[in-house]
């Protein structure tokens, strides 16, 4: 059984609005085991509005249609609805009475236009509303020889949860046999997305009952497995064995198997090593430490850190020596080497980490002039070892070296640490 969202609102094909409905709406079909296979959204013109839902009807079992139950004329679900299914609207006098009521409790006179409002389709149940003067609507047809859910709720995310939960959910719950459906989440850093899909495809595309989606960006790919069965622990099985398999084939190339971010990942892994982490960041200006320090918890083993944006303060902060910076560029891996351990010793930590780059968009300048935009020191030290430098030559604008810069720290962190367990 698959669903479609519709999003009616010419706001929303507009740069300055989107559509919230649906994440909530997908959560919810989701847990009553209905797979989402389509969103759309479209204007107000009634012509667009009639022709998304005929085609959402052909296509989904369930459809769902958020906004354009107002009062004005731009608000024409009611009309695009009752076009699509071939049925008559007819105006509803308790409906009409009840908006009349709204108005009346709140001293204000209606105005006449809010009687559209009372427009119901021919065969729905009306849906009404705690939270405003729209009701939505539920129809269960048959459409050909398919039986066929519309429901109409309104566009205000405060109406439509409300509406949703009291007067949707056990309707759909009860209207279809009960699936059950479960989720893995496979997560890898800077690794190309073709690579990925080579060595794993051979094994996914074994399970057809499994839908599997790859995503890739900002230096991480997901892979995430979803199957709908009779009961969750049927579904859980059978994602558990395809995403355990992927995993024999990727092996320490995964990072999370259950969701888990990098940086959570990382936190996990020094505590359970009795580490704590200490951090220099220069051109990332604070960008890692924003990102452990998002993770509940994360003041247990990352102690802090220090911006050294400004070649002085690597020394005050890091003892990085000043000699140093102007003989090698602050962009080097002496300093990279300099930071990593001078902020660990500085800090009493256990693990000292250390980025420093030429992020651009323009060149560095001093000893660093001639080096190029994206060029990047990592450095990592733990506690009675040398520290270890990387050199990496990113490519993007600014803020995508300052993000990768930071993930290839994790990721180059996460590794050591395996490599010392």
């Amino acid at each position: 059984m698959i669903a479609e969202i519709i999003a009616a609102g010419s706001e929303m094909l507009t740069p300055f609005r989107q559509d919230t409905n649906s994440l909530y709406l997908t959560s919810e079909l989701n847990a009553l085991g209905v797979a989402v296979a389509f969103k759309t959204i479209v204007g107000d013109k009634l012509e667009h509005l009639t022709s998304a839902i005929r085609i959402a009807i052909s296509r989904a079992d369930v459809v769902i249609v958020s906004g354009g139950l107002g009062p004005t004329q731009d608000d024409r679900t009611r009309e695009a609805a009752a076009g699509a299914l071939g049925v008559p609207l007819r105006r509803d006098n308790d409906v009409l009475a009840g908006i009349y009521r709204r108005f009346a409790e709140r001293r204000i006179t209606m105005p006449p236009n809010n009687a559209r409002q009372a427009d119901v389709l021919d065969g729905a149940q009306v849906l009404e509303n705690a939270t405003g003067s729209a009701p939505g609507q539920y129809v269960d047809t048959v459409v050909g020889r398919h039986r066929k859910i519309l429901v109409l709720l309104p566009g205000p995310p405060k109406e439509l949860k409300a509406m949703f939960e009291a007067q949707c959910r056990g309707r759909l719950q009860e209207s279809f046999p009960q699936r059950f459906m479960a989720r893995r989440l496979l997560r890898m850093a800077l690794i190309p997305e073709s690579q990925v899909d080579a060595r794993t495809a051979p094994i996914y595309k074994m399970y057809d009952d499994v839908e599997t989606t790859i995503l890739a960006g900002s230096g991480e790919i997901q892979l995430h497995f979803v199957c709908s069965k009779r009961t969750q622990a049927e579904a859980q099985q059978r994602v558990d064995e395809v995403a355990g398999r992927v995993e024999a084939e990727m092996g320490e190339a995964i990072f999370s198997s259950h969701g888990e971010s990098l940086e959570e990942v990382v936190l996990l892994m020094l505590g359970m090593r009795h580490n704590t982490l200490a951090a220099a960041e220069s051109c990332t200006g604070g960008l890692l430490s924003q990102r452990l320090t998002a993770v509940p918890g994360s003041s247990r083993y990352f102690l802090g850190g220090a911006v050294v944006y400004a070649d002085r303060l690597k020394t005050a902060f890091a003892d990085v020596p000043a000699d140093m910076i102007a003989t090698e560029g602050p962009v080097s891996a002496a300093v990279a080497q300099a930071l990593a351990e001078g902020i660990r010793q500085r800090t009493g930590s256990t693990v000292g980490l250390s980025i420093t780059c030429i992020a651009g968009p323009g060149a560095g300048t001093g000893p660093d002039e001639e080096k190029p935009v994206g060029l990047v020191y990592i450095g990592i030290s733990f506690e009675g070892q040398k520290a270890r430098v990387t050199e990496l030559n990113l490519t993007g604008d600014r803020d995508r070296i300052r993000l990768w810069a930071s993930q290839h720290a994790l990721e180059l962190l996460r590794k050591a640490m395996l490599e010392l367990a």
